[in-house]
């Protein structure tokens, strides 16, 4: 057994709501009673699963592993009363956090499975338990960023992108600047040097030039072969894909979620949605899409991301990823929306890799911009909330918009707010012709109809021009001399030119861009899964 954790670091953990004594004896029929001795590990750091815990007379620590800045260190202790169970339980990735018995007494150990079977049958207690896990995630991320700690430098466009995956998905984790003492701390004890950067720490070993694959792999997040197959198999985690998983997994089909990138889309891109049912206040997109990932583990979704699909057998239908595996279904729905569009313009793979390129607007891109001359490009409501959110943030904006007039592409209400924004200059009837910088982004050259030129400082540029369709995966399905899906001509809504084949979001030909919109079409898209089915 290792030392004792630094007892002055523990801290009480906020549980979100409390088991009734009822409720908990409720819970306890769906495990078994067993007798722990005090220096046993229910669970460790590293194990690819563990087990559920209700806590009859034992008492627990729960602690962090020692780190090379820091010794081992206590989370917070459970007593008589409470449950040990966190996110992980039903995203599958391997364990951060070790629990100890530091006082001999009886505990009641509950599958992963059953704790599932638990949310779906008891409403009450999977409310308790789904509040729990969510209050335990947010508030251990901090105290377990040993788990995975990330080194980098925040300017980068792969340290950029694999924090905003594990953002996405809620990991633990700390982020260490490469060149501060606790990030060259890091760098030195784990023989890094700036071409292995990004780099993660993970349990001790360093991934190397670390990117959102292979840290998923070494988290247990990525598919694994003989996992079985499914009722339903969505591709593309954006808000079309999360309503059908989400939909499907609540009326009682086996659902599998797979993403190459992260979760959320576009949409998590997005800085505030204003126009979202249900948010009057407003939403960001990354938060929406947490909220979209819990209530999809809630209903016992299965979600691997990143993941790859690199092809479909119409035959089956069956998913092909591009490691070979092959993922068996009753049916596909396909939301792997479009890809971000580049500017034709020189230097800009140099500035993008520099990370002085964005397509999004979401805290993590704009922070560091404060004070400082930015450009957002684009016409559409995504440009738009980038620009306000920007100047929410101190940075001020020039809006470039190709079109003539800004609402021919714009919600009014944005425009409106654009148009009195003095901190935002509107360019309208305009086009970035040059890049320039020694290293990073300084100004850049936008060009009128006029054949008028104009030099621009600029410290990044957000870009917001739309995207083409990611439909080449889609094996004999019929698609629009653009690529987008076909679907308007089936028996049924958004099915597809291949049978228990659908097709819903912006990935679908003739689809409104729209959050709403989308999220509509993927849970209208299962009713249609249940038609097919039902007649296969």
């Amino acid at each position: 057994m290792s030392t004792a954790p630094e007892q002055t670091a523990a801290m009480p953990l906020p549980s979100g709501p409390l088991l009734t004594d009822e409720q908990f004896r409720r819970l306890a029929a769906y495990g078994a009673a067993e007798h722990v001795e005090a220096g046993r590990d229910l669970y460790a750091t590293g194990d690819r699963s563990y087990d559920f815990f209700l806590l009859t007379t034992a008492a627990v620590d729960i602690v962090r592993d020692a780190t090379v800045l820091e010794p081992e260190r206590l989370i917070y202790r459970a007593g008589p009363g409470d449950f040990l169970g966190e996110l992980n339980l039903l995203t599958g990735q391997h364990v951060y956090l070790t629990a100890r018995v530091v006082s001999a007494g009886t505990v009641v150990r509950i599958g992963a499975a059953a704790v599932r079977r638990v949310i779906a049958e008891q409403v009450d207690l999977g409310d308790v338990l789904m509040e729990a896990f969510r209050v335990r995630r947010d508030v251990i991320a901090e105290a377990a960023g040993s788990a995975l700690e990330i080194v980098g430098r925040a300017d980068a466009a792969a340290s950029l992108a694999l924090r905003t995956y594990v953002n996405q998905l809620l990991l633990p984790h700390s982020w260490l600047e490469a060149d501060t003492t606790s990030g060259r701390a890091v760098m030195l004890a784990a023989a890094l040097d700036e071409d292995d950067l990004p780099a993660a720490i993970i349990r001790g070993s360093a991934l190397r030039s670390a990117t959102p694959g292979t840290v998923a792999q070494a988290l247990g997040l990525t598919y694994r072969p003989g996992e079985g197959s499914a009722d339903v198999v969505v591709v593309g985690a954006g808000p079309a894909g999360l309503a059908a998983a989400v939909y499907a997994a609540s009326e009682g089909l086996s659902t599998v979620l797979l993403d190459r990138q992260g979760l959320g889309g576009q949409a998590a891109k997005s800085a505030r949605i204003e126009n979202y049912l249900g948010f009057p206040q407003g939403v960001s997109g990354e938060h929406l899409t947490r909220l979209a990932m819990i209530q999809a583990l809630k209903f016992g979704v299965r979600i691997h991301s990143p993941c790859v699909v690199a092809g479909l057998d119409p035959a089956g239908p069956a998913v092909l990823l591009a490691d070979g595996t092959r993922i068996e279904s009753r049916a596909v729905i396909a939301a792997t929306g479009a890809h971000y569009r580049r500017l034709d313009v020189p230097e800009w793979d140099r500035f993008e890799n520099g990370g002085c390129i964005r397509y999004a607007a979401t805290e993590l891109d704009v922070r560091g911009y404060e004070n400082r001359p930015v450009a957002v490009v684009g016409g559409a409501n995504s440009s738009g909330q980038a620009a306000l959110s920007l100047v929410a943030h101190g940075a001020t904006v020039d809006l470039i918009v190709r079109a003539a007039d800004l609402r021919s592409g714009m919600s009014s209400y944005l425009a409106d707010r654009i148009q009195a924004d003095p901190r935002i200059r509107l360019h309208t009837g305009s086009t970035v012709r040059e890049l320039d910088g020694p290293e990073l982004l300084d100004s850049i050259v936008i060009e009128r109809t006029t054949g008028d030129k104009q030099r621009l400082d600029c410290a990044a540029l957000f870009c917001f021009i739309g995207a083409t369709p990611v439909s080449d995966w889609l094996t004999g399905v019929a698609r629009d001399p653009n690529g987008f899906v076909l679907t308007d001509a089936q028996p049924l809504p958004y099915q597809t030119s291949t049978p228990r084949v659908f097709a819903v979001g912006d990935l679908r030909s003739g689809s409104t861009k729209r959050v709403a919109t989308a999220v509509g079409e993927g849970a209208a898209a299962v009713s249609s899964v249940h038609a097919a089915l039902t007649n296969t």
